[in-house]
């Protein structure tokens, strides 16, 4: 079971702060869901934890920081599921997920039969029989996310990171998918950041939201708390209602505010 802590972390392009100081503890085992408009610093914050784009600040890992540990250690410890991934061509789908094996494959060495059992075990509870032998040049956008999704839980890393996750996917294989990952936090002590634009599954799956707007954090907190229509109005600018069903669950709808 692994942690994950920022410490004023900020990240910046082209002299332009799309991170501000950002701060927070994400524990074993927990969701910590940030969500926020278009722009906000969501994405740059995921990929600062995947040293893809460099920040200010410290991200630790149990504690030690994270720029200490190797290109591979780091493939081992975090599994990143990008907002718009890009799938090499010329294979099919099982072979695309079994690259998530990869960080634990020695120099010149081969999967194992265990690396091809747990991929077959992921493709079997994701549903996704029907594309482990299709060239992958051969999917959909939302076929493609679905084996993304596949390669990064293949992985087993003990941080998962889920950047708009199931923006190209139906609403059964959105329910699939995130039930996965849940199921496996829950299991395994998996720890999660997630970034989402639907606000009701955000509420609905991780522990705790962090709202920012302009690169800072401007609220956090459980989803009863951050999910209120004035917040979401003030940074979202849109007019929504809020209730909770009769099982906790927050759902966020919008109003239409245009004249019939």
């Amino acid at each position: 079971m692994t942690s994950l802590a920022f410490e004023n972390v900020s990240v910046q392009y082209d002299g332009r702060t799309a991170v501000h100081d950002f701060t927070d503890t994400i524990k074993p085992g927990e969701w910590l869901c940030i969500i926020g408009p278009n722009g906000a610093g969501k994405s740059s914050l995921l990929r600062a934890i995947t040293g893809v784009t460099s920040h200010g600040g410290r991200i630790l890992v149990d504690g030690s920081p994270l720029t200490a540990r190797s290109s591979r250690r780091r493939a081992q410890l975090i599994a990143y599921v990008p907002q718009s991934p890009v799938l090499p061509s010329g294979m099919t789908g099982a072979e695309y997920v079994l690259l998530g094996r990869n960080p634990f494959v020695t120099h010149f060495g081969h999967e194992s039969a265990l690396d091809h059992s747990m991929v077959n075990d992921v493709i079997s509870r994701l549903d996704l029989a029907d594309l482990a032998q299709r060239d992958v040049d051969t999917l959909s956008g939302g076929e493609r996310q679905r084996l993304v999704i596949a390669r990064a839980i293949a992985q087993e890393a003990p941080i998962l990171l889920l950047d708009e996750p199931t923006s190209a996917l139906d609403i059964g294989h959105q329910q699939q998918a995130l039930e996965l990952v849940d199921k496996l936090r829950r299991e395994h002590g998996l720890t999660v950041v997630s970034a989402m634009h639907d606000l009701t599954l955000a509420g609905i799956y991780s522990d705790r939201l962090a709202l920012m707007h302009a690169g800072h954090r401007v609220a956090h907190g459980p989803a009863e708390d951050v999910l209120r229509a004035e917040t979401l109005g003030e940074f979202y600018g849109v007019s929504v209602r809020v209730h909770r069903e009769d099982d906790g669950t927050i759902v966020v709808v919008p109003n239409r505010t245009s004249l019939r």
